[in-house]
């Protein structure tokens, strides 16, 4: 798997190790919560950085009273039917404040790339195959947003009651009102904007 961030392809530093896998004597190294409950104290002891990779049956509250220990969360999305990864993103960020990494693992989907960014996730596991920077460019792919989420973009309707700012009057942008009515009159856009109420 190849590992995508805003800017593009980055290097991934981080080893997954398997329940059954034996744990290499050093490098950063993200184990599944199995693993953190049964070897929490041979885990802590390791001077290295230290990650935790949670299936989506997992609740966040099972690691809230240590999210500080873990410098990446790996969520993981077993089909793209189950979405309860964003749900557990937005729990990480919004109420147990977790800073770190937030990383989508899985079946991730380049049309939901958008959408996870919105709930919080940072980074994305991708297919090896994949073309890196036309998936990043995907996390772009929503222009106008309805609801506020993890992300804290300006809705809508707060652009609306909002002048423009000098940098959008210098750098000639339209505010995002202007960007509405374009999209629906022309239609090429409009999908875009009305996928963006459904974002978490």
């Amino acid at each position: 798997m190849s590992l995508i961030k805003a800017n593009g392809l980055a290097d991934d530093l981080w080893t997954f190790v398997k329940d059954e896998e034996q744990l290499p004597p050093a490098g950063a190294i993200i184990v599944t919560l199995t693993r953190w409950q049964a070897n929490r104290d041979q885990l802590l002891a390791r001077p290295t950085p230290l990650g935790i990779r949670l299936r989506s049956d997992q609740a966040p509250s099972t690691i809230s009273g240590d999210i500080e220990r873990f410098d990446v969360i790996a969520l993981e999305f077993p089909k793209f039917t189950d979405g309860r990864a964003y749900s557990s993103a937005r729990l990480l960020r919004e109420r147990h404040g977790f800073r770190g990494e937030l990383r989508a693992v899985g079946n991730v989907l380049r049309d939901q790339l958008a959408f996870m960014r919105r709930c919080g996730f940072d980074s994305y596991e991708i297919p090896e195959t994949a073309d890196a920077a036309a998936w990043a460019g995907s996390l772009r792919g929503l222009s106008v947003v309805y609801q506020p989420a993890t992300d804290e973009r300006q809705t809508a309707l707060a652009a609306r009651h909002r002048p423009a700012t000098r940098r959008q009057v210098d750098e000639e942008e339209e505010p995002a009102p202007k960007v509405i009515a374009a999209a629906v009159e022309s239609g090429n856009e409009y999908s875009q904007v009305c996928a963006g109420y459904w974002a978490y």
